[in-house]
């Protein structure tokens, strides 16, 4: 394992072909049926994948992940088998390190778009709605104001970039053309009800889910399998009840604090991302940890 400043910034794994990269995962070929999805520590910003990993972040998303879907997501058909990852990594000092930060999933085929839900206005959804008055197509009320709960969860989907580039806000039926429509209808049912179950639950533990994306595929029958992360600090703005207040940016047990901190500097948002001082790595980490600690034992 490469570490950076006491975190997995990548991982290898012997014996095993690696065929994917994302922002934050390694994806390894297992077999036809399988694969080793190992979470690293690196955080994206902005798209862009930052030099200095969140110490212990991929095994906050490997555990949070397993805790939704087993618990309020274990309704829907997800990619998780029983394979314990020592099965497939040979090498025991290997299969130690990934134990909390690796998964052995089903291989399916991804969707090509993200499944973001909003149950408030915060983020590209705020810029989008000052300026057009909607997001992804779907009109909202007027004189909403910054971090405002929505009367109801939105399905606002987007497209799914490279590395390196931009998600894009997209509309339903933009969604419909590249997945189909019913394959569509299905992702927004789903993911709006998982959402609305999470958000309940985290609620009375004093975090508001204020949005969050999910991944799904297709499995060889053509059925929607949830995959990937699962309303984790990198895939969803998690804010302290405690602390909410309508018409700023909330405080967050997420990366938005890190999205905050490279606001306030001079940056175009594209590679390569200023370096992360000590104490913003440190704060991140504790607000990742945080936000575990309060939905899992809450």
């Amino acid at each position: 394992m490469t570490l950076q400043t006491e975190g997995v910034h990548e991982s290898q794994v012997t014996g095993l072909e690696r065929i994917a990269q994302g922002k934050v995962r390694e994806i390894y070929a297992v077999d036809e049926h399988y694969l080793l999805m190992v979470a690293s520590d690196r955080l994206s910003a902005f798209d862009v994948v930052l030099d200095d990993p969140i110490p212990g972040k991929g095994a906050v998303l490997t555990s949070l992940s397993l805790f939704w879907m087993n618990g309020e997501g274990r309704h829907i058909a997800n990619h998780l088998t029983d394979i314990n990852v020592a099965d497939v990594v040979k090498d025991p000092d290997e299969a130690a390190a990934l134990r909390d930060r690796a998964l052995v999933v089903k291989r399916l085929r991804p969707l090509p778009v993200e499944a973001i839900v909003r149950g408030y206005v915060i983020g590209s959804g705020w810029k989008d709605y000052l300026r057009d008055g909607a997001i992804s197509g779907v009109t909202l009320p007027e004189g909403l104001e910054q971090a405002a709960k929505l009367p109801a969860p939105i399905f606002t989907p987007s497209s799914k970039a490279e590395v390196g580039a931009h998600d894009e806000n997209i509309t339903y039926d933009t969604m419909c053309d590249l997945v189909g429509g019913d394959v569509a209808n299905q992702v927004r049912e789903l993911s709006v009800d998982l959402y609305s179950r999470a958000a309940a639950y985290a609620l009375e533990r004093g975090i508001i889910i204020a949005d969050t994306k999910f991944e799904f595929g297709l499995d060889d029958s053509g059925k929607v399998v949830l995959i990937d992360e699962v309303l984790t600090p990198d895939s969803s703005r998690f804010w302290p009840l405690d602390e909410y207040r309508i018409g700023i940016s909330p405080p967050s047990f997420d990366k938005q604090y890190v999205r905050d901190y490279l606001e306030t500097l001079d940056w175009d948002k594209t590679a390569p991302a200023p370096r992360l001082p000590s104490d913003v790595l440190a704060e991140t980490a504790a607000k990742y940890q945080e936000a575990q600690r309060r939905l899992m034992q809450g």
